[in-house]
């Protein structure tokens, strides 16, 4: 093992994943519900990513957020040089990547005094303490006072018993030679004929099967970086807690917003056990203690400033939201801690049917009588769970949108382009919401068949047929790979359609498309801004 990489795995690169808790505007609505008069309105933003892997989340967050001057990290030269090719290609000019170690990082000169957001997501659990302490001590001197750190890490108890199952695999792989994919089957091979021999950590763990089943399935570059580190520490809350307090940091609160609402991750019972501690640090171990939680996405924050009632209700009034899933009728189940949350549909529906027509802030939407007799706190938290469950999003200010566009369509061309090759990419950038969004490799080449003129998804298909066909790929249908160009056409063109029925419509309304939006387009998108935009201009 190389020096340079001080443990942590060099030899399979990192996925190219895209992280939508690290997003601006997310860290602002989870603000928002957490009571927090944050700054991340404001223009002239200042944004550090540490240990930024390929760097796609950076890239993707820099070209949707053209206003925010994005700073990024990782030690990987293989991954940096990665992201700065996609930075060139998607003429992205507002990020700036650094090979550097979380040692050396500081040393460079062109790194803004201070930053409003600082992030690390699946950092702080994969390496030392002593480049814990590096990491907290960066925050320390360069975290603004009233800015937030969004910080992931695995957590105890939920991994306690998967500790044996890690050192085994881990101390497995240490004893072969060879690539390390190799020596992680191997590993994983070695594992199972435990299993089969009826051993008893096993029998007393039966969880741990399911882990070990999980672990087969998963792309072995992102089991190489989640499990095969030589530092891997599942934290408790209040050790992690505790390192960033010296840095004069406080728990704001979840990344996720559907871990605001208490009775659909928590029992009666349990609800009244957490009521009973004071101390927030210890409840929130308690909280892992209930719930079994192994992963913990957080949002801390330097200088806690709680809303005013009026200011917390103005700040709610201001916030877009626009549509990120297709819904049509019916019941509507929220999947979180506790199993099924069925919600109530005369509280939902109007909401959602509203939105199908583009973004609406909450002033728009009570103007329009959507929430009918809701009370407040009802309005709040159906908002909270929708934007948690990813049926709705919260939303950058119109202000600055035509910008957000034309930098979104060049990152996103590029994207699309990569798709033509590899479907190693796979989320777009909106402008709408300074994020992600979720489009796969078919997805992608539709959207560049529409920005090369093709009209209809019959087109569509015809146009990623002629890309895949040359390079030997074929689709598979009901576990059979298909042979005749035919059916690859076929399937292709129910895709394509179905595409166009559901999909492509909440692409617009995201304002994630190849192609010069007009003004009605625009307008579309933003129907209260717009017709707000125009009462002005009458009166």
């Amino acid at each position: 093992m190389n020096d340079w990489t001080s443990g942590y795995v060099a030899e399979l690169n990192y996925t190219h994943d895209f992280f939508h808790e690290m997003t601006p505007s997310r860290l602002a609505f989870a603000a928002l519900s957490r009571g927090h008069r944050h700054g991340l309105d404001d223009s002239g933003l200042t944004y550090c990513e540490l240990g930024c892997g390929q760097g796609f989340t950076a890239n993707l967050l820099a070209a949707a957020n053209p206003h925010v001057d994005v700073h990024a990290m990782d030690f990987n030269p293989a991954h940096i040089a990665g992201a700065q090719r996609l930075a060139q290609e998607a003429a992205v000019p507002n990020v700036t990547f650094y090979e550097r170690s979380f040692e050396d990082f500081e040393e460079e000169t062109n790194l803004p005094n201070s930053f409003d957001v600082i992030a690390l997501h699946g950092v702080y659990s994969w390496v030392s303490r002593e480049n814990q302490e590096r990491i907290t001590g960066f925050i320390a001197r360069r975290l603004k006072p009233g800015g937030l750190v969004y910080i992931s890490y695995n957590t105890q108890p939920g991994w306690a018993p998967s500790m044996p199952l890690r050192r085994l695999l881990t101390d497995r792989a240490a004893q072969s030679t060879g690539p390390l994919e190799q020596r992680i089957d191997e590993a994983l091979g070695f594992a199972e004929q435990l299993k089969q021999a009826g051993a008893g950590f096993f029998a007393s763990n039966p969880g741990q099967l399911t882990r070990l089943s999980e672990m087969k399935s998963m792309p072995r570059n992102y089991l190489a970086h989640e499990f095969f580190n030589k530092d891997w520490t599942p934290f408790h809350f209040a050790d992690v807690a505790e390192d960033l307090a010296q840095a004069k940091l406080e728990f704001m609160g979840a990344a996720n917003s559907l871990d605001h609402i208490d009775d659909i991750c928590l029992s009666a019972p349990q609800r009244a056990l957490l009521a009973e501690e004071s101390n927030s640090i210890r409840r929130e171990g308690l909280r892992d203690i209930l719930l079994n939680e192994q992963f913990r996405a957080d949002v801390f924050v330097r200088g806690w400033l709680p809303q005013t009632q009026r200011g917390g209700v103005g700040g709610w009034f201001q916030t877009p939201f626009a549509l990120a899933r297709h819904y049509g009728t019916g019941p509507l189940k929220i999947s979180w801690r506790r199993g099924d949350v069925a919600l109530e549909a005369s509280q939902y529906e109007p909401v959602l049917h509203a939105l199908a027509d583009g973004q609406h802030t909450v002033r728009a939407l009570l103007e329009q009588g959507v929430f009918s007799d809701m009370t407040w706190g009802d309005i709040t938290r159906m908002l909270t769970i929708l934007t948690g469950a990813g049926y709705i999003v919260p939303c950058l200010p119109q202000t600055g949108y035509a910008d957000r566009i034309a930098r979104c369509r060049d990152f996103n061309m590029a994207v699309c382009k990569n798709a033509e090759d590899s479907e190693r990419l796979g989320f777009l950038a909106s402008p709408a919401t300074g994020g992600g969004v979720a489009v796969d490799r078919m997805e992608q080449l539709f959207l560049l068949a529409q920005s090369e003129g093709q009209q209809t998804p019959h087109d569509w298909a015809a146009f990623v047929w002629r890309i895949l066909e040359p390079q030997g790929q074929r689709l598979e249908q009901d576990g059979r790979v298909l042979e005749l160009a035919e059916e690859n056409l076929a399937v292709l063109r129910a895709r394509a359609h179905a595409f166009a029925a559901r999909r492509l419509k909440i692409l617009t309304g995201l304002g994630v498309s190849l192609v010069d939006e007009s003004p009605s387009q625009i307008e579309m998108a933003h129907p209260a801004a717009a017709a707000s935009s125009k009462r002005g201009a009458v009166a």
